[in-house]
Protein backbone atom coordinates (compact mmCIF):
# COMPACT_ATOMS: atom_id res chain seq x y z
CA UNK A 1 0.00 0.00 0.00
CA UNK A 2 1.14 3.52 -0.70
CA UNK A 3 -0.53 6.92 -0.97
CA UNK A 4 1.31 7.63 -4.20
CA UNK A 5 -0.22 5.77 -7.14
CA UNK A 6 2.96 5.86 -9.22
CA UNK A 7 4.99 4.44 -6.36
CA UNK A 8 2.49 1.60 -5.98
CA UNK A 9 2.65 0.87 -9.69
CA UNK A 10 6.45 0.89 -9.66
CA UNK A 11 6.70 -1.42 -6.66
CA UNK A 12 4.10 -3.77 -8.15
CA UNK A 13 6.07 -3.92 -11.40
CA UNK A 14 9.39 -4.54 -9.61
CA UNK A 15 7.89 -7.32 -7.49
CA UNK A 16 6.28 -8.96 -10.53
CA UNK A 17 9.57 -8.82 -12.44
CA UNK A 18 11.33 -10.81 -9.73
CA UNK A 19 9.11 -13.82 -10.41
CA UNK A 20 9.39 -14.63 -6.71
CA UNK A 21 6.06 -13.35 -5.37
CA UNK A 22 2.36 -13.43 -6.14
CA UNK A 23 0.65 -10.07 -5.61
CA UNK A 24 -2.79 -10.57 -4.06
CA UNK A 25 -3.82 -6.92 -3.99
CA UNK A 26 -2.87 -3.27 -3.69
CA UNK A 27 -4.57 -0.09 -2.57
CA UNK A 28 -3.99 3.63 -2.36
CA UNK A 29 -6.56 4.42 0.33
CA UNK A 30 -5.65 2.88 3.71
CA UNK A 31 -9.27 2.06 4.62
CA UNK A 32 -9.71 0.16 1.36
CA UNK A 33 -6.42 -1.57 1.98
CA UNK A 34 -7.44 -2.56 5.50
CA UNK A 35 -10.65 -4.09 4.17
CA UNK A 36 -8.68 -6.10 1.61
CA UNK A 37 -6.19 -7.27 4.21
CA UNK A 38 -8.93 -8.65 6.45
CA UNK A 39 -10.04 -10.93 3.62
CA UNK A 40 -6.70 -11.83 2.06
CA UNK A 41 -4.31 -14.64 2.86
CA UNK A 42 -0.79 -13.23 2.61
CA UNK A 43 2.79 -13.80 3.76
CA UNK A 44 4.09 -10.22 3.74
CA UNK A 45 2.74 -6.68 3.58
CA UNK A 46 4.50 -3.82 1.77
CA UNK A 47 3.29 -0.66 3.48
CA UNK A 48 3.92 3.08 3.43
CA UNK A 49 4.20 4.86 6.77
CA UNK A 50 2.82 8.21 5.61
CA UNK A 51 -0.68 7.87 4.19
CA UNK A 52 -3.72 10.18 4.15
CA UNK A 53 -6.02 9.68 7.13
CA UNK A 54 -4.08 6.84 8.74
CA UNK A 55 -0.42 6.06 9.32
CA UNK A 56 1.06 2.70 8.46
CA UNK A 57 1.53 2.09 12.18
CA UNK A 58 -2.16 2.68 12.85
CA UNK A 59 -3.12 0.32 10.05
CA UNK A 60 -0.94 -2.47 11.48
CA UNK A 61 -2.45 -1.91 14.91
CA UNK A 62 -5.94 -2.42 13.46
CA UNK A 63 -5.08 -5.73 11.80
CA UNK A 64 -6.41 -8.84 13.52
CA UNK A 65 -3.17 -10.80 12.99
CA UNK A 66 0.59 -10.37 12.76
CA UNK A 67 2.08 -10.19 9.27
CA UNK A 68 5.74 -9.50 8.40
CA UNK A 69 5.96 -5.91 7.17
CA UNK A 70 8.24 -4.16 4.70
CA UNK A 71 7.91 -0.39 4.92
CA UNK A 72 8.29 1.47 1.63
CA UNK A 73 9.05 4.97 2.74
CA UNK A 74 11.19 8.07 2.56
CA UNK A 75 10.97 8.36 6.36
CA UNK A 76 13.88 8.67 8.81
CA UNK A 77 15.88 5.50 8.38
CA UNK A 78 17.63 5.10 11.73
CA UNK A 79 14.74 3.51 13.61
CA UNK A 80 13.73 1.47 10.58
CA UNK A 81 17.25 0.02 10.46
CA UNK A 82 17.00 -0.96 14.11
CA UNK A 83 13.62 -2.61 13.68
CA UNK A 84 14.74 -4.44 10.55
CA UNK A 85 16.57 -6.75 12.95
CA UNK A 86 13.17 -7.88 14.25
CA UNK A 87 11.88 -9.08 10.84
CA UNK A 88 10.36 -5.74 9.94
CA UNK A 89 12.30 -4.56 6.91
CA UNK A 90 12.16 -1.36 4.90
CA UNK A 91 12.74 -0.01 1.40
CA UNK A 92 13.69 3.59 0.83
CA UNK A 93 11.86 5.27 -2.05
CA UNK A 94 12.52 5.13 -4.92
CA UNK A 95 12.84 1.39 -4.46
CA UNK A 96 15.99 -0.12 -5.99
CA UNK A 97 15.96 -3.57 -7.58
CA UNK A 98 19.06 -4.81 -5.73
CA UNK A 99 17.73 -3.73 -2.33
CA UNK A 100 14.35 -5.33 -3.08
CA UNK A 101 16.10 -8.62 -3.87
CA UNK A 102 17.85 -8.56 -0.48
CA UNK A 103 14.54 -7.94 1.24
CA UNK A 104 12.94 -10.90 -0.54
CA UNK A 105 15.92 -13.07 0.46
CA UNK A 106 15.39 -12.07 4.08
CA UNK A 107 11.66 -12.79 3.89
CA UNK A 108 12.31 -16.24 2.44
CA UNK A 109 14.63 -17.06 5.32
CA UNK A 110 12.11 -15.72 7.81
CA UNK A 111 9.14 -17.68 6.44
CA UNK A 112 11.16 -20.91 6.15
CA UNK A 113 12.00 -21.06 9.87
CA UNK A 114 8.99 -23.07 10.97
CA UNK A 115 8.48 -23.20 14.71
CA UNK A 116 10.60 -20.13 15.36
CA UNK A 117 9.13 -17.62 17.79
CA UNK A 118 7.88 -14.72 15.70
CA UNK A 119 7.90 -11.13 16.94
CA UNK A 120 4.71 -9.24 17.74
CA UNK A 121 4.62 -7.02 14.65
CA UNK A 122 1.88 -4.78 16.03
CA UNK A 123 3.79 -4.15 19.25
CA UNK A 124 6.93 -3.38 17.23
CA UNK A 125 4.96 -0.96 15.06
CA UNK A 126 3.64 0.88 18.12
CA UNK A 127 7.17 1.21 19.49
CA UNK A 128 8.46 2.34 16.11
CA UNK A 129 5.78 5.03 15.97
CA UNK A 130 7.02 6.34 19.31
CA UNK A 131 10.62 6.30 18.08
CA UNK A 132 9.70 8.41 15.06
CA UNK A 133 7.58 10.94 16.96
CA UNK A 134 8.40 14.58 16.07
CA UNK A 135 11.23 15.97 18.15
CA UNK A 136 12.39 12.56 19.36
CA UNK A 137 16.16 12.31 19.54
CA UNK A 138 18.23 9.31 18.51
CA UNK A 139 18.49 6.60 21.14
CA UNK A 140 19.82 3.88 18.85
CA UNK A 141 21.77 3.87 15.60
CA UNK A 142 22.04 0.87 13.32
CA UNK A 143 25.18 -0.14 11.47
CA UNK A 144 24.49 -2.41 8.52
CA UNK A 145 27.32 -4.31 6.84
CA UNK A 146 26.10 -6.83 4.28
CA UNK A 147 23.38 -8.92 5.87
CA UNK A 148 24.50 -8.11 9.43
CA UNK A 149 22.96 -5.19 11.35
CA UNK A 150 24.43 -4.01 14.65
CA UNK A 151 22.25 -1.76 16.79
CA UNK A 152 24.26 0.74 18.82
CA UNK A 153 23.07 2.37 22.04
CA UNK A 154 23.68 6.09 21.42
CA UNK A 155 24.64 6.71 25.05
CA UNK A 156 27.57 4.29 24.63
CA UNK A 157 28.93 6.02 21.53
CA UNK A 158 32.06 7.98 22.52
CA UNK A 159 32.42 9.89 19.29
CA UNK A 160 31.57 9.98 15.61
CA UNK A 161 34.08 10.62 12.85
CA UNK A 162 33.88 11.17 9.11
CA UNK A 163 36.69 9.78 6.96
CA UNK A 164 37.14 8.23 3.52
CA UNK A 165 33.67 9.48 2.53
CA UNK A 166 32.08 7.37 5.29
CA UNK A 167 30.71 8.10 8.76
CA UNK A 168 31.75 5.94 11.72
CA UNK A 169 30.21 5.76 15.19
CA UNK A 170 32.77 4.59 17.77
CA UNK A 171 31.53 2.45 20.66
CA UNK A 172 33.66 0.30 23.00
CA UNK A 173 36.68 1.20 20.91
CA UNK A 174 35.18 -0.21 17.67
CA UNK A 175 34.26 1.78 14.58
CA UNK A 176 30.85 1.08 13.03
CA UNK A 177 29.83 2.42 9.63
CA UNK A 178 26.53 4.30 9.82
CA UNK A 179 24.38 5.74 7.07
CA UNK A 180 24.28 9.34 8.26
CA UNK A 181 26.01 12.56 7.33
CA UNK A 182 27.52 14.69 10.09
CA UNK A 183 24.83 17.33 9.45
CA UNK A 184 22.07 14.75 9.90
CA UNK A 185 23.61 13.58 13.17
CA UNK A 186 23.80 17.15 14.47
CA UNK A 187 20.06 17.43 13.83
CA UNK A 188 19.10 14.08 15.39
CA UNK A 189 21.49 13.62 18.31
CA UNK A 190 20.67 15.13 21.70
CA UNK A 191 22.52 18.47 21.74
CA UNK A 192 22.88 18.24 25.51
CA UNK A 193 25.04 15.11 25.14
CA UNK A 194 26.78 15.51 21.80
CA UNK A 195 28.71 18.42 20.35
CA UNK A 196 30.44 18.84 17.03
CA UNK A 197 34.05 19.81 17.70
CA UNK A 198 35.36 19.64 14.15
CA UNK A 199 34.07 19.40 10.59
CA UNK A 200 34.65 15.65 10.80
CA UNK A 201 34.10 14.95 14.52
CA UNK A 202 31.21 14.81 16.97
CA UNK A 203 31.96 13.90 20.58
CA UNK A 204 29.87 12.61 23.47
CA UNK A 205 30.63 15.10 26.23
CA UNK A 206 30.23 12.37 28.86
CA UNK A 207 33.23 10.62 27.29
CA UNK A 208 35.57 13.61 27.59
CA UNK A 209 38.29 13.16 30.21
CA UNK A 210 40.34 16.30 29.62
CA UNK A 211 41.06 19.10 27.20
CA UNK A 212 44.51 20.56 26.72
CA UNK A 213 46.58 22.62 24.24
CA UNK A 214 48.25 20.81 21.34
CA UNK A 215 50.72 21.93 18.70
CA UNK A 216 47.99 23.06 16.32
CA UNK A 217 45.24 23.94 18.78
CA UNK A 218 43.05 22.44 21.47
CA UNK A 219 42.85 18.66 21.93
CA UNK A 220 40.33 16.44 23.68
CA UNK A 221 41.29 13.19 25.38
CA UNK A 222 38.53 10.62 25.88
CA UNK A 223 37.96 8.20 28.75
CA UNK A 224 38.11 5.16 26.46
CA UNK A 225 40.76 2.48 26.80
CA UNK A 226 42.79 3.91 23.90
CA UNK A 227 42.77 7.41 25.47
CA UNK A 228 41.69 8.73 22.07
CA UNK A 229 42.80 12.26 21.19
CA UNK A 230 40.58 14.47 19.04
CA UNK A 231 41.31 17.89 17.57
CA UNK A 232 38.95 20.79 18.29
CA UNK A 233 38.45 23.39 15.56
CA UNK A 234 39.09 26.94 16.76
CA UNK A 235 35.55 28.04 16.04
CA UNK A 236 34.18 25.11 18.09
CA UNK A 237 36.18 25.64 21.28
CA UNK A 238 33.71 27.94 22.98
CA UNK A 239 30.75 25.65 22.36
CA UNK A 240 32.64 22.63 23.69
CA UNK A 241 33.66 24.49 26.85
CA UNK A 242 30.07 25.63 27.36
CA UNK A 243 28.83 22.02 27.14
CA UNK A 244 31.50 20.93 29.61
CA UNK A 245 30.61 23.79 31.96
CA UNK A 246 34.07 25.36 31.91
Amino acid sequence: MDDERLAVQRLTRLLAETGRVTIVGSAIDPEDGLAQLREASLDVLFLDIQMPGMTGFELIDRLDRDVPVVFTTAYDRYALEAFAVNSIDYLMKPVETERLARTLDKLERFTSTAGTTRPDVRALARQLARELAPGRKLERIASRVGERTTVLDVSRITHVIAKDKLTFAVSSGREHVIDFTMAELEAHLDARRFVRIHRATIVNVASVQEIYPGVDGLLVRLKDEAKTELSVARDRVRELKDRLGI
